[in-house]
């Protein structure tokens, strides 16, 4: 079926994952297209090599297989390209760079994922781009640090670690009257739960290692740009050698058909743990943007149609000595959760979260904050297993 076949404009989400960047009838038949290794492509003669007058040129131009998850991509993002590249950092890195030169200026949003910071830091910094930190909760505000010379607004909703909730579509406007390109890190949402090219975003980010693949076992990044930006995204990213891997597309693409009836669990579970957590007399605070208490709550509730699987929450510790102690307790305890980064798989993690590089968005102050991300176990066992670790930090 093809991504444009008229079926699937009104169908449901999981109709669409379903169907959306395959076409059986282009491979003799067979449900999923094949894995197509390619660096070196043919032609037919000299003049349609001269002129490239085929589709397929070289490897890291694209194949059938990485075609397939670019097209299924933009039927979900709605967007005019999408280039894959071979991580969630890459994703962020290469339209960085793609629209920042030497004497720009580029606002990110302060809770930005960790990578991103020390990106900006260091190999834009060395570049020549000016790279200034802003608090997420600005909003239209951001016009006040806007200057003739910035470029680009890169923005993350939630924010890492700590989800703070931005509103993208009056920073985007915002951005927009000065001819700034927007960004967005979209990774915990996906675009099964918000679309930022449909909230005035130019470009879209996603960490496809996270839950497009779903089993912690492949690394991708997507980035997808609406019609302006995309020539000189494509431009860019070409002549930066920058893809994807075919084999990593296809488990990628085959995760895309789960993905909708994975995240319905993951929310539904986590919404179920942080509410109980946040009943918790040992927990001081719990980060979630669906919790009605959580600041930002009711932009989520605005522009967002649901929620994932990953949360934090602030174990409640007296004294700052006492927060490495606690946390490690908890940690230790676990034996249900993996200690380990990343999250979007079928399985629970938790790590204790380090907020040093925070410029604005300082720490919570009442003691450690636990990331947690709530995988496709039942319900029951993941809060036996927190139960344990709360338990160990009490008596820590």
């Amino acid at each position: 079926m093809k991504d444009n076949d008229p079926s699937l404009t009104n169908a449901g989400i999981n109709t669409r994952l379903s169907h959306i960047g395959n076409s059986p009838s282009d491979y003799y038949g067979f449900v999923n297209p094949p894995v197509v290794h390619a660096s070196t492509v043919l032609f037919p003669n000299a003049r349609a090599m001269e002129t490239r007058a085929q589709k397929y040129t070289y490897g890291t131009r694209g194949t059938p297989t990485t075609d397939a998850l670019c097209e299924a991509t933009d039927a979900l993002e709605g967007s005019a390209g999408t280039v894959l590249v071979p991580s969630g950092l890459a994703a962020i890195s290469v339209p960085f760079l793609s629209f920042l030169s030497s004497g720009d200026h580029a606002l990110v949003v302060d809770s930005v994922y960790g990578p991103t910071r020390i990106f900006c830091d260091t190999v834009l910094k060395r570049l020549g781009v000016e790279v200034e930190y802003y608090d997420p909760m600005i909003g239209a505000g951001i016009e006040q640090l806007i200057r003739p010379n910035t470029t680009l607004v890169h923005t993350e909703a939630p924010g890492s670690n700590t989800f703070e909730m931005q509103d993208i579509p009056a920073i985007s406007a915002t951005a927009h009257k000065h001819g700034c390109v927007v960004t967005m890190d979209n990774t915990w949402a996906t675009p099964v739960f918000f679309k930022p090219l449909d909230h005035g975003v130019d470009i879209s980010i996603h960490a496809s290692t996270k839950y497009p693949a779903g089993h912690s076992d492949v690394l991708m990044g997507t980035v997808s740009a609406n019609a302006e930006h995309w020539p000189q995204l494509k431009e860019a990213s070409g002549a930066m050698g920058i893809c994807g891997a075919p084999d990593d597309a296809y488990q990628v693409l085959r995760g895309l058909r789960t993905m909708g009836v994975r995240l319905e669990r993951h929310q539904e579970s986590a919404l179920a743990i942080a509410q109980w957590l946040e009943g918790r007399d040992d927990v001081a605070r719990v980060l979630h943007p669906a919790l009605p208490s959580f600041p930002g709550h009711d932009i989520w509730r605005r522009d967002f149609k649901g929620s994932s699987g990953i949360f934090s929450f602030v174990l409640a510790a007296d004294g700052v000595d006492r927060f490495k102690p606690k946390a490690h307790a908890f940690l230790d305890a676990l034996s249900l959760f993996g200690l380990g980064y990343s999250w979007g798989g079928f399985e629970s993690l938790a790590l204790h979260v380090n907020l040093s590089d925070r410029r604005i968005c300082k720490a919570p102050s009442e003691g450690p904050v636990l990331r947690l991300q709530i995988g496709l176990e039942d319900v029951a066992d993941v809060k036996a297993d927190i139960e344990k670790g709360l338990a160990a930090a009490r008596a820590a």
